[in-house]
């Protein structure tokens, strides 16, 4: 947690960019009329969000007494389910004298939309997580949904896996690397997450709408299996759109990730055949997201949260509120 702080969540959780599926459109929520004029499936989007914390903290204590793990040991992050090159990528960024332009060499660039690829975890790692995750799927544990627009995957905290995966990996890892591609971003002081695996395959989420993620930094890696197409795809970012928005696509490369701004508007293509695992981490930066809501763009209306929430903090008693962007700064 950030130096005893908890963290919260936005007001705007429970009234903006509600996805409908119908329309492949995210709306926003006004009133009960316009919900009945408009979109009558919102309503019970609202009173499930609404809901979420409560169920999320039954399902993570009935998980935690009940579920048996197929590969406990991949709930603990270890270096040697890390790649190799991706080892010595943080040794570089780590190192005395380490700039962007060194870091650079390391990772594939795609295009001016700062989207890099560099290699994340092992295949043997790869192969093990994805089998305890078809274990827990097939389990009859409660499972909780990362999204309205991901029907199938799962909330990696749920699981238990915060503590001892994710944070390290954010931590240790992740954060170096960030620190020079997303200075701006607050990639130097990523503080939180939101991290959950998401699983396509035909006869269930075939692709993903267009959309940007609620967060200032994303990293997604490619888990297996076996599949074809299903092609990531980016366009502007949010906050500096062209009135022609110029889109690139991405294969997925098994063990690999590719690092994003949040602010990316992207999607995944359909795919024709197989089945697809992504592990998805959301990182957040207090720091920035405080000062405005990505979410809303406005100042955020902070409200209570479970675990990380949505990254956002509040002042102690009688500490003065953060208005300089320190993480970017020097």
């Amino acid at each position: 947690m950030s130096a005893g702080r908890p963290f919260r969540g936005c007001a705007c959780f429970f009234t903006d960019n509600i996805f409908v599926g119908r329309f492949g459109l995210h709306v926003r929520y006004r009133d009960g009329p316009q919900l009945r004029r408009d979109h009558g499936r919102i309503e019970a989007e609202v009173q499930r969000r609404k809901q979420l914390i409560h169920q999320s903290v039954e399902r993570r204590a009935i998980i935690s007494k009940c579920y048996k793990p197929k590969h406990p040991e991949v709930y603990t992050l270890q270096d040697s389910f890390l790649a190799p090159e991706f080892l010595e990528i943080v040794r570089f960024c780590t190192s005395p004298g380490a700039d962007l332009q060194g870091l650079l060499c390391y990772l594939e660039s795609f295009s001016d939309k700062r989207i890099y690829r560099l290699p994340v975890f092992t295949e043997e790692f790869c192969q093990a997580f994805v089998d305890e995750l078809e274990n827990f799927e097939q389990s009859d544990m409660p499972k909780g949904r990362p999204n309205t627009m991901n029907n199938y995957g799962v909330l990696l905290n749920e699981l238990g896996m915060d503590e001892p995966f994710l944070t390290p990996l954010r931590e240790r890892f992740l954060q170096p690397i960030t620190a020079l591609l997303y200075p701006e971003l607050g990639g130097a002081c990523l503080d939180s997450h939101k991290a959950f695996v998401v699983k396509y395959s035909l006869h269930e989420d075939l692709d993903l709408s267009s959309h940007y993620d609620n967060a200032e930094v994303t990293l997604n890696v490619s888990l297996g299996k076996e599949f074809t197409e299903g092609n990531l795809y980016f366009g502007d970012f949010n906050q500096d759109p062209s009135p022609v928005p110029q889109y690139i696509e991405v294969e997925h490369v098994g063990g690999r990730g590719l690092l994003h701004r949040g602010g990316q508007i992207h999607g995944a293509l359909p795919i024709a055949s197989g089945e697809r695992w992504n592990l998805i981490v959301w990182m957040r930066s207090s720091a920035i997201r405080n000062q405005l809501c990505p979410m809303c763009n406005r100042k955020p209306e902070l409200v209570e949260a479970e675990g990380f929430g949505d990254g956002f903090t509040e002042a102690l008693g009688g500490e003065v509120a953060q208005t300089v962007n320190l993480c970017a700064l020097g």
